[in-house]
């Protein structure tokens, strides 16, 4: 059975009070603070970020879908996977307690996939996942190795899902008139893939684009940038200023007024959702095959893995998969704010802890923020460009899926970055980039380490295609 929110708040350890309740019929879904326990309002249009932010505490939020009343689909023959799994959308339960039918909220997603299609010569289908039996040789290992392949997604990555989420949440919000006049503009600080697909998708919803990049952006990435209507800031480091300037821009431009339109889970915490259609299509896919016993994936701001790790829980607390895998993560020796928070956590725990201790170190983290995540102290450099952000915004849901299923924070260099790269390339004929092969570096330095077994399946994510400028 169900739980009801305030004991499933309890059940992991998140705070009561504060709670409000909505003026809707009660949803399926409810958008919940994972640092300190507060409920959005039902009616909240932007249920983007914590109002309580600001103080010590990680204040993330995220969606929680109510299982006894939602349903994991399985309508193979619906290529969108908005479309199919919109069930378990909190839009869609939005659009439903205020009058919205079915078919008009399908309408809604089709017709926002045509403008994407439009803008980029194709809209959102469920991307190809199997195992890749040629990368066993070259890693050394007798796994199972399953690639999930997001290089021919909108935009060239996987960014555009958590993009295309937000944009129908905000279509939903206009059409049932919940949204002032005229519509306030959406902002992002990006270097590139995040960047490129926010304009993609901004462009297929007709609306206004901030961009914040750095001054080591990719001129083609400017240009195409501009060619989609984005109205771009070069953001310069400041002497004595820690942290990202792009993402202090984006904070400035939020605070004047501007939606964040961005991965940074602190500011919006709602862009996991589209990110979670990757976890369902894998589940989807081993539904009938068996278990996945580890998945690896890269991290820069968190977003990715916080998605694929929630959309997998779910998966399994729908039946779909009889158990979680272990949640791996990767980062370059660049940059490893998350690894280095990971680490700290621990260092809260004994040696083999039990799982009401692990739920009070992360409780613990996510009220005392200064103490595990801030801004890497260096200017970080990678051939995986597109994980060195100076910090890891979403780390307490990472943190938590790591700790919870047994996985590791692993830190791979430059030179495991290339190779994996080289072999995941040709092994699989698939042209992605340093960035999007990175988690396949981390799982080759598990089967160094012997810590996939012979007769487990492992899963990586090659999450953005190679482009001629060499744009992570």
């Amino acid at each position: 059975m169900e739980l009801p929110i305030e004991s499933q708040q309890a059940a992991r350890g998140l705070p009561a009070q504060g709670l409000r309740p909505s003026s809707t019929p009660e949803l399926a879904s409810s958008i919940v603070c994972g640092g300190c326990g507060l409920v959005i309002d039902g009616d909240e249009p932007y249920p983007f970020r914590c109002p309580r932010s600001g103080d010590d505490g990680d204040h993330v939020l995220r969606r929680v879908l109510d299982l006894g009343k939602v349903a994991f689909s399985h309508e193979d023959s619906e290529p969108n996977p908005f479309v199919r799994w919109r069930g378990l959308f909190h839009a869609y339960h939005l659009a439903s307690a205020h009058g919205m039918s079915d078919q008009a909220y399908v309408d809604l997603v089709r017709d926002l996939d045509d403008h994407v299609a439009e803008v980029d010569g194709h809209g959102f289908v469920v991307t190809p996942f199997a195992a890749v039996p040629a990368l066993a040789g070259p890693l050394d290992t007798r796994s199972s190795i399953w690639v999930k392949d997001e290089t021919d997604n909108v935009a060239g990555s996987h960014k555009a899902r958590h993009m295309f989420g937000l944009l129908v949440h905000l279509e939903v919000v206009r059409r049932l008139g919940m949204t002032e006049r005229p519509l306030p503009p959406l902002a992002i600080a990006s270097c590139g893939n995040a960047a490129l697909a926010a304009a993609v998708v901004a462009a297929a919803g007709r609306r206004r684009l901030l961009v914040f990049v750095p001054t080591d952006a990719e001129p083609a990435v400017i240009d195409r940038l501009r060619s989609l209507g984005a109205e771009i800031t070069v953001c310069p480091r400041e002497a004595g200023v820690a942290g990202d300037p792009t993402y202090h821009r984006l904070q400035a431009a939020i605070a004047d007024g501007a939606l964040p339109f961005t991965c940074q889970g602190n500011e919006n915490g709602l862009a996991i959702e589209g990110g979670e259609t990757l976890g369902y299509e894998m589940a989807g896919v081993l539904s009938g095959l068996g278990r996945l016993d580890h998945v690896v994936v890269q991290v820069g701001g968190g977003a990715l893995a916080s998605a694929v790790a929630q959309g997998l829980s779910e998966s399994v607390a729908l039946g779909v998969l009889a158990d979680m895998p272990r949640v791996h993560t990767v980062q370059t020796a660049g940059a490893w704010p998350l690894a280095r928070a990971f680490e700290l956590i621990v260092g809260h725990l004994p040696a083999e802890p039990g799982p009401e201790e692990v739920q009070a170190a992360i409780r613990y983290a996510a009220a005392h923020r200064a103490e595990f995540m801030w801004p890497w102290e260096t200017v970080p450099h990678s051939l995986a460009h597109g994980i060195l952000d100076d910090e890891t915004y979403d780390w307490v849901a990472v943190v938590e899926a790591m700790l919870t299923t047994g996985g590791q924070a692993i830190v791979v260099n430059e030179g495991e970055i290339a190779q994996a790269n080289d072999i995941g390339a040709t092994a699989t004929g698939i042209s992605v980039d340093a960035t999007g092969s990175a988690g396949l570096a981390g799982l080759a330095q598990l089967c160094r380490r012997g810590l996939i077994g012979p007769d487990e399946r492992a899963a990586v994510l090659f999450t953005g295609a190679r482009r001629s400028t060499g744009t992570q």
